[in-house]
């Protein structure tokens, strides 16, 4: 179903950035497209509710979701919050990853500003389902001044400093190798999904970057083309499937109580965490990725029956 809203009010003009980042996931990802749309909708509602200009963009934007969900009941990234959440996090910190890895190689061209601009929107999509966790707030914030900083310097002819600027931190251990990757993504992927027809504010239309021979190869996303060739005298990758059967994956052995002493009991807040698990290694098996899948079932098992995070 498409959509077809005026422009934007100045009581409302903040939501464009979510508008148009929906419009350049449409036909790629249209579960980022109802998120942003339904994230527009929440923010303009809270700015302006009642002039008419204001409305003749909400109340189109209001019947398109609704629409749109009612025609979507069978996909779980619509219709549950816990899927939903994990779907965008999971894109925002592919996006991020692969910026950050190219701004700190000195690779300094508007694809990564696209990349960190597009992830900082996503991580203010993800304010739908609740409050950022501290690790994301920081994440959008880092996103947006990279991406406004680089942009500048960009435009004004000058050479952007790479990694953290002066007195900031580092985005988390995550990218420096200190710790996992985030949930089903690799920081050694350098593939980054840009949709097509791309219009953000004072950005021209990005190239995909090319996708760059590396020494452990990993599938690329559905429909993200072949895969790198290996290098000479190397031996043929193992499929996913092999590479699966040949980890010697030790089981988690949680200290649990006997058998006849009752199950533990789990309160909500940890029953979601499980979900969340979960939905993150579904997520991970969507692009093949087989460790940090394995390692977020490891982590729903052992919280379900300890009742707490493994360590």
């Amino acid at each position: 179903m498409s959509l077809s809203l005026p422009p934007c009010p100045n009581s409302i003009k903040s939501i464009q950035h979510f508008l148009k980042t929906a419009v350049e996931h449409e036909s790629r990802d249209p579960v980022i497209t109802y998120w942003c749309r339904l994230a527009a909708l929440q923010n303009g509602m809270s700015l302006d509710k009642s002039s008419k200009e204001s409305l003749a963009v909400l109340l189109p934007l209001m019947d398109w979701l609704e629409a749109t969900k009612k025609g979507q009941t069978s996909n779980d990234a619509i219709v549950n919050e816990v899927v939903a959440s994990a779907h965008i996090e999971n894109h925002a910190m592919k996006l991020f990853l692969w910026a950050d890895k190219e701004d700190r190689a000195s690779h300094f061209n508007k694809n990564v500003v696209k990349a960190f601009y597009t992830s900082g929107i996503l991580f203010d999509v993800l304010s739908v389902f609740g409050e950022l966790s501290p690790e994301n707030e920081h994440y959008k914030k880092y996103a947006k001044v990279k991406a406004a900083y680089i942009h500048n310097c960009l435009k004004n002819g000058e050479t952007p400093i790479p990694g953290p600027l002066d007195g900031g931190d580092e985005p988390g251990e995550e990218l420096s190798g200190g710790g996992p990757a985030a949930p089903g993504v690799s920081s050694s992927d350098p593939t980054v999904p840009y949709p097509p027809n791309q219009q953000q504010p004072g950005f021209q239309q990005p190239t995909p970057p090319a996708v760059q021979p590396y020494s452990n190869p990993v599938p690329q996303m559905p429909g993200g083309g072949v895969l790198p060739p290996p290098q000479a005298g190397a031996p043929p990758p193992v499929p996913p499937t092999q590479q699966f059967d040949s980890m010697n994956i030790q089981p988690v052995v949680p200290s649990v109580p006997a058998s006849g002493s009752g199950a533990v009991k789990l309160s909500v807040e940890q029953v979601s965490k499980a979900q969340k698990y979960c939905k993150y290694a579904i997520s991970a098996l969507d692009y093949e990725d087989m460790n940090t899948a394995i390692l977020n079932l490891n982590k729903a098992l052992h919280l379900c029956q300890t009742g707490q995070d493994m360590q």
